[in-house]
């Protein structure tokens, strides 16, 4: 097993225990020399099981961590919020209340959109909303929610189409969160851990 900086130079322990910190659960990480490529994880008793290859250089780990842990706490945010059922019942509430009744043929969490929050394809009337979303606040969700039904009313981003959304009161609000929270995300992107 290959040293880990991040570690003291000493190769990372098989089993490692990390605390709750910043709204995340805690963490048990399991690494398997039997592992060579992929990861595991699933929530338990409060805790996310990671099962990791072993020896993995530190910025991959981390990189896996992240990801598998993501995939895990959007699927139980979509699970605490009702599943695609909860879903389209509050898409079906919305469209009677600010877009006159308009129905989609579908509606349901997607865990594949990683740069849109939602999408509506018109012909079909299917209209997909990101998992990341589950996580965030109701006005939010159900600001995407509207935004995407409307197109099934006006295809384009139009003076019609922005009307129609705009008869969602929380509008600005929403943007604004997003706004916010897509800069906070960037910048912990580009953030240069080294201060340079």
């Amino acid at each position: 097993m290959e040293p880990d900086p991040s570690h003291g130079g000493v190769p990372a322990p098989l089993l490692e225990h990390r605390p709750a910190v910043e709204g995340r659960p805690p963490l048990e990480i399991h690494r398997s020399p039997r592992r060579r490529r992929s990861g595991q994880a699933a929530l338990r008793d409060g805790r996310v099981v990671l099962r990791l290859p072993a020896g993995l250089p530190p910025a991959e780990e981390a990189a896996m961590v992240e990801e598998l842990l993501g995939k895990v706490l959007r699927a139980d945010a979509r699970r605490r919020r009702g599943g695609d059922d909860a879903l389209t019942a509050r898409a079906h509430h919305l469209a009677e209340r600010y877009l006159d009744g308009v129905r989609p043929a579908s509606v349901c969490w997607s865990a594949r959109m990683r740069h849109r929050y939602g999408s509506c394809t018109v012909a079909t009337g299917e209209i997909r909303i990101s998992d990341r979303l589950a996580v965030h606040p109701d006005y939010v969700l159900d600001y995407v929610l509207v935004h995407e039904l409307a197109h099934l009313r006006v295809r384009r981003h139009d003076g019609h189409f922005h009307a129609l959304v705009d008869r969602y009161p929380e509008v600005a609000r929403a943007q604004g969160y997003l706004a916010g929270y897509e800069a906070g995300r960037l910048g912990a992107i580009t953030e240069d851990p080294a201060g340079g």
